[in-house]
């Protein structure tokens, strides 16, 4: 996701902050590693291996619970118009 969004820093205690919109879907207790290269800052997400693993794994429980697709309707090859230039 490419997102670019106006925010204002304001005064949190003694600190400086900034509040992210919902739209980047972040979550409180979501941790990040503050990049400063020249003038500009870059916010990664630390992201927890075993989370991500327990996450797939998770992922992969509920798909094999759906089991596989019986009696798939038949489709029609699709056919690609002939595009000159763009191979």
């Amino acid at each position: 996701m490419n997102a670019s969004t106006k925010i204002c820093a304001f005064k949190s205690g003694n600190s400086v902050a900034v509040r992210l919109p919902k739209a980047f879907g972040v979550k409180p207790g979501d941790e990040f590693e503050l990049i400063q290269r020249g003038g500009k800052l870059e916010l990664r997400p630390i992201l927890d291996p075993e989370y991500e693993k327990a996450q797939v794994t998770e992922l992969v429980r509920r798909l094999r619970a759906l089991g596989p697709v019986k009696n798939p309707e038949p489709r029609e090859p699709i056919e690609f118009p002939d595009r000159p230039g763009l191979y």
